[in-house]
């Protein structure tokens, strides 16, 4: 088993780093309410994650929980690529909440530089949605008082 476990480690890698770049293109290219709304999906969808018992595995059908890897990336990813906007941003916000899982406590050099990619661009989804967050309260505040 220790022959082949770096082996996986390096076919889920490429395959992690190869949805990877589509995600980030994609996020790249929401517009900035968007990006809003996927940040707060995405917090929502790391949390439910977390409240299970193996958070690696949401989106993953009971009888497939046995594979070497969970299915919601690909899950995620597939509805990422959709022509729905909805279903696409929902999709990258399960992407980001099952990779965050599988890749938080990998012990492989590449799994840890996926995950600290993936950190940067949740830090910066989140940083995104904290300044929107902050100008909404501070607008609404001005409206309030101008009123």
């Amino acid at each position: 088993m220790q022959i082949i476990s770096p082996f996986f480690a390096m076919v889920r890698s490429r395959q992690l780093g190869r949805q990877f770049r589509d995600i980030e293109r994609s996020i790249r290219a929401l517009p900035k309410r968007s990006r809003d709304r996927l940040s707060m999906l995405t917090l929502r969808e790391i949390g439910q994650a977390s409240r299970c018992d193996f958070p690696h595995l949401y989106g993953t059908t009971p009888e497939s929980r046995y594979l070497p890897w969970g299915q919601g990336t690909d899950l995620g990813y597939e509805r990422a690529r959709s022509s729905n906007a909805e279903v696409a941003l929902r999709g990258i916000a399960l992407w980001l909440a099952v990779a965050y899982h599988e890749t938080k406590a990998a012990t492989q050099p590449t799994l840890q530089a996926q995950h600290r990619q993936l950190l940067q661009l949740l830090r910066e989804l989140k940083e995104l949605h904290g300044s929107n967050r902050n100008d909404t309260v501070e607008s609404w505040m001005q409206e309030s008082a101008v009123a």
